[in-house]
């Protein structure tokens, strides 16, 4: 007899996804449900219907429907009746043609070619935290690396300046859903509170960093207007360090694990870069794609979902969809990148050579210089982050790096 399906979003399915996720497939590949904040939602599964979901013009982002559709859902579940500043006007929310303006303006900035140029300080970066660190004592990886590496990248690319780097973690994991409605609401406010004066000394004081750059796109072609720039910078801290969090944190939990995969990429760093395409298919440091709403009713297998609904993504249960990926639960390099760890179609995580550049590093770096680091407490206290974007990753993460 099998086991009853998990349930999607309840405790047991943030500590272990997988599971979850596994005990679902078979009835299907899109499952109703709620989220913690009471939104009721459908949630797509399986490859295939996930790449559908991401592209299909029945699917849309755009602001305004989206924050309609929200807060009826919220109202219908009995929520806090206010949205976070992460439904504001920035391309995670945009339909084409004002998607693909921020795009275009945005991309310059982040091309591959840009983001190589930044490989010295990542590298420079990821050497001093791990010099900072005592090796034969507990650390936390997550708070004193997977954490600041990423944090100090994107906020020296936007010019945000120090002090303000701690606030801004605590802010983005409750827009995140790491919070309750109201507490994500109120970081949003706080967020943009502080990049309000931020952009307002840029006006006057410009640098040579990204924040500078939107607002000259602003004062000078009126490209974007405030509430553009405000909610864009925002984006970019949000989504600039969060899954890069998850992507050094849960690769180095599993290469915990997997001491034969540790052993080849200690042997031959070389293999880094491909190492991190089947990390991010394995880890899926976004668990679900941001939020979508039907526009008219899509079909997905012999269910059809209603226009006006929520629309999730799970990038974790496609990644690991076994009519996509032979024996899916396994590391094996060369698989290429047929993962959809960074979405898929115009949504597409446009930080995705840099997120790949500093996962890349940060391993590397890792394993090079402690290459025997050790679970500092049973793996059975690991706690997986709670809110349902990125519960793949961990709370924190303990190790001794230097047990010898």
């Amino acid at each position: 007899m099998s086991a009853a399906p998990g349930t999607l979003f309840s405790r047991d399915y943030f500590q272990n996804q997988l599971a979850t996720l596994s005990s679902l497939r078979p009835l299907g590949p899109v499952h109703p449900a709620v989220l913690p904040n009471k939104v009721a939602v459908w949630v797509v599964t399986d490859h295939d219907d996930a790449k559908i979901a991401l592209t299909d013009s029945r699917v849309r982002k755009a602001a305004e429907p989206l924050r309609e559709v929200m807060l009826r859902k919220l109202e219908e579940g009995g929520g806090h009746g206010e949205l976070s500043a992460f439904f504001a006007n920035n391309m995670l929310v945009m339909d084409p043609p004002d998607h693909t303006r921020l795009r275009k303006l945005l991309a310059r900035d982040f091309t591959r070619g840009r983001m190589e140029e930044l490989r010295p300080r990542v590298e420079q970066i990821a050497a001093e935290l791990l010099d900072r660190m005592p090796t034969n004592e507990s650390v936390d990886l997550i708070e004193q690396y997977a954490f600041q590496l990423p944090m100090m990248v994107i906020c020296e690319l936007l010019g945000v300046p120090e002090e303000y780097r701690g606030p801004m973690r605590d802010w983005s994991q409750a827009m995140m859903g790491e919070a309750s409605q109201a507490e994500g609401v109120a970081a949003g406010k706080k967020m943009t509170a502080l990049f309000t004066e931020l952009v307002q000394r840029k006006r006057s004081e410009p640098g040579d960093d990204l924040l500078s750059a939107l607002v000259r796109a602003s004062d000078d072609d009126d490209r974007l207007n405030e509430a553009e720039v405000l909610s864009t910078a925002i984006l970019i801290v949000v989504a600039g360090h969060e899954t890069t969090v998850n992507l050094i944190g849960s690769s180095a939990e599993l290469l915990l694990r997997d001491h034969a995969t540790r052993r080849r990429l200690v042997d031959d760093p070389t293999l880094m870069p491909q190492a991190v395409e089947e990390l991010l298919r394995l880890t899926s440091p976004l668990t679900i794609a941001t939020v979508r709403f039907t526009d008219q009713p899509i079909t997905f297998g012999d269910v059809t979902v209603p226009a006006g609904e929520i629309l999730l993504v799970s990038l974790s249960g496609a990644n690991r969809d076994p009519a996509r990926f032979d024996r899916p639960d396994e590391f094996e390099l060369g698989r290429g990148v047929g993962h959809l760890a960074f979405g898929h179609g115009i949504h597409h995580c446009i930080g995705a050579p840099l997120a790949r550049i500093e996962g890349e590093i940060a391993l590397r770096q890792l394993l090079a210089r402690f290459p025997g680091y050790a679970r500092a407490v049973p793996a059975e206290h690991l706690r997986h982050r709670k809110s349902y974007m990125v519960s793949s990753g961990f709370q924190t993460l303990p190790v001794i790096l230097d047990p010898a």
